[in-house]
C-alpha cells in the first residue's frame, strides 16, 4: 500500500479505533477528508 493513497489513510485511522465518520464508514469518503481527520487525530 502506498503511503499517502486512500487506503493507507483507512488502515491508520483504524489503528486508532477510528471506523465511522457521522454515521458513514470511513471507506465511503476521499482521500482528502481522510487525511484532515487523521491529521486532528495526530495533533489532539
Amino acid at each position: 500500500m502506498h503511503v499517502g493513497s486512500k487506503g493507507w489513510y483507512v488502515e491508520k485511522l483504524k489503528e486508532k479505533g477510528v471506523r465511522y465518520i457521522e454515521g458513514r464508514k470511513i471507506e465511503k469518503y476521499k482521500a482528502h477528508i481522510l487525511a484532515n481527520l487523521l491529521d486532528e487525530k495526530e495533533n489532539n
